[in-house]
């Protein structure tokens, strides 16, 4: 018969079981047996007892009742003496109705002889209370006190004997609790040692093909997979045995059989990165170099064979870098950086190149993290493409300011000499040439601004600002043109607003063209908020509107040079002012972004450092 994992738990915890039952049932017994016990205590002797007290206390009455009477309150006294003896025979016939106990019959029956005695010795009474005091008394000590003590006496011996089988009773009703408490002792005891015997033979039974799987699956995670787990059982226990034992036949097959397989895909990945031109280093969970391929190892100066199991920093010697890695660690994503603060300069052969570089996790937050890859691209080429284009427009536009001076003060002198002389044709040819000029020479101081802004040659005077000073200069700066197109422009400062440290006329210049553009965008009677609130450490300023709003497709280069929004309402820039405001901002350590939609306006903000008290 083959009994089933189920069915053996089933009946070794039933045995247990059962000797718990049957324990209870044992306490359970002797509980009643206690309770009949204390039970009978009270219903077969408590009644007599208080029958025999009640008797007392009624020919006690009853004597008092005599003596009234003998003394001259025979009203009085025959009164209180015929309640008592009906109080005295109801509580006899309940003595009569509650005989339990050996020798309570006879005490019973000599109380009511005894009472109908004292009762004909009571009906003598009267004749003697007619003759003198001296008859009386000695009639009284004679024949009616020895009759009452007869009585009394019998009530007491009822009582007592009551009282002695009360004793007796809870005697035996010790002696049974105690018998009881042993007794559960002795099969408590006996339950526990049977029951934890036979749990321990149940839990060896049980935990042997466990640690047997267990110390073969720790076998078979270092690499051994020649494991095997014997059984004889052929329960659920011994079924899982015999699947594991195929199981590790299987992984043992599957390891011979992929082991190449895998060294020969991980020889190609690793062929694949030593032949990348961009240099490649991978770190582990710890920071730990697990792997660097040829040009990466060229780019840092290191060898790769000997960097290997270092950590990052020892390698690469570069604070800011080592941080973005490790933010990658502990976040699982690749760190925000901005543009400019991607790249990674390095002197090499007295000569200086430039390499971008990515951070890439592994894995991440649906995943373990793996690691991290560090991927450099070389942009020497481009860095210097830049810088030379950047040198260009700075040279031609400061080469193109004195001819387009020279230019501009021939025309105006044209303007002026030939007023009324040339046909209306010709003047508005001439002011068309002159208005022409005044964009060009806009269009090339905003190219040279740019260009000194990006090459870091223009000066910046940092000071203490208060952002009301600058809105108020804004605001001053913008009325005219605010009035002319019946436009709201509101200021929200908070009244705990700190300074910022900055150079009051660039940002002066920021704001107004920030504000100058939502004027442009913004139609007749509209509304333009500036308004500013503290986020450590920076403050944050803000222009809004609720004019068109910028297309989503446009708002990604609106900050690039030359890139106007598609509008009539554009006619006239240059395309280089958002350009020069967000590489001011950036001079000044903040960050300048849009928020917009379609039709519901747009809002421009950037920040500024706090200025922090010394």
């Amino acid at each position: 018969m083959v009994w089933s994992l189920r069915k053996k738990i089933f009946i070794g915890y039933g045995i247990t079981l059962a000797l718990t039952v049957i324990v209870l049932t044992w306490a359970l017994i002797h509980l009643l047996d206690l309770g009949q016990a204390s039970e009978a205590i009270l219903r077969e002797n408590y009644k007599s007892i208080l029958a025999a007290e009640n008797m007392v206390y009624a020919i006690e009455r009853q004597d008092s009742a005599t003596l009234l009477v003998l003394l001259g309150y025979e009203d009085q006294g025959w009164k209180q003496f015929r309640e008592n003896e009906s109080l005295f025979f109801q509580w006899l016939a309940r003595a009569k109705d509650n005989i339990t106990i050996q020798g309570e019959e006879k005490i019973v029956n000599a109380i009511e002889e005894e009472y109908a005695s004292y009762l004909n010795r009571i009906a003598e009474v009267k004749p003697v209370r007619q003759s003198d005091l001296q008859k009386t008394a000695t009639f009284y000590h004679e024949t009616i006190l020895p009759s009452f003590l007869s009585v009394r006496d019998a009530c007491i011996r009822l009582r007592e004997i009551n009282q002695e089988a009360m004793f007796r009773t809870s005697e035996r009703a010790h002696g049974l609790a105690q018998r009881a408490v042993w007794s559960m002792v002795f099969i408590g005891s006996a339950a526990v040692i049977i029951g934890l015997g036979f749990s321990l033979v149940l839990a060896n039974f049980y935990v042997r093909p466990v640690r047997q799987m267990m110390e073969a699956t720790q076998k078979i995670s270092r690499g051994h997979y020649d494991v095997e787990i014997s059984t004889d059982s052929s329960d659920e226990l011994g079924r899982l045995a015999h699947e594991f034992n195929a199981m590790a036949k299987r992984l043992k097959s599957y390891h011979d059989l992929n082991i190449e397989e895998i060294m020969s895909e991980k020889r190609k990945s690793e062929a694949i990165i030593r032949s990348m031109d961009d240099g490649i280093v991978v770190v582990d969970e710890t920071l730990r170099v697990t792997g660097i391929n040829p040009t990466a190892a060229a780019v840092l100066g290191v060898d790769p064979d000997q960097v290997r199991e270092k950590h990052f920093l020892e390698v690469v010697k570069n604070e800011d870098l080592f941080n973005s890695m490790k933010q990658a660690i502990e976040t699982g994503q690749p760190p925000l950086l901005e543009e400019r603060k991607t790249i990674l300069t390095v002197e090499r052969d007295k000569k200086r190149h430039h390499y971008q570089f990515s951070v890439i996790p592994m894995g991440g937050k649906s995943s373990p993290l793996l690691g991290v890859v560090l991927l450099l691209r070389d942009v020497t080429r481009l860095t210097e493409l830049d810088r030379l284009k950047s040198e260009f427009v700075m040279t031609a536009s400061h080469e193109l300011r004195t001819p387009l001076t020279s230019v501009g003060m021939s025309i105006k002198l044209l303007l002026e000499k030939t007023l009324g002389k040339l046909n209306e044709k010709e003047q508005q040819l001439l002011e068309a040439a002159h208005e022409d000029l005044q964009r060009l020479k806009l269009l090339v101081s905003n190219l040279l601004d740019l260009s000194r802004i990006e090459a870091g040659k223009m000066e910046m005077e940092f000071e203490r600002v208060s952002v009301e000073r600058l809105f108020k200069n804004v605001v001053s700066v913008m009325k005219a043109q605010v009035d002319e197109k019946t436009i709201d422009l509101a200021m929200g400062l908070p009244q705990d607003l700190p300074d910022v440290k900055a150079d009051a006329n660039k940002i002066s210049w920021v704001l107004t063209n920030l504000v100058a553009n939502a004027l442009r965008y913004t139609d007749l009677g509209g509304h333009i908020r500036v308004s500013a609130e503290k986020l450590d450490p920076y403050v944050h300023i803000s222009v809004s509107d609720d004019g068109a709003g910028i297309p989503y497709e446009e708002q990604s280069r609106i900050f690039d040079k030359f890139v106007q929004i598609k509008s009539d309402k554009a006619l006239g820039g240059s395309g280089l002012g958002l350009a020069i405001c967000k590489e001011i901002v950036r001079a000044h350590g903040g960050t300048l972004w849009v928020d917009s939609a379609p039709g519901q306006g747009s809002t421009f903000t950037f920040t500024l450092p706090i200025e922090k008290n010394s």
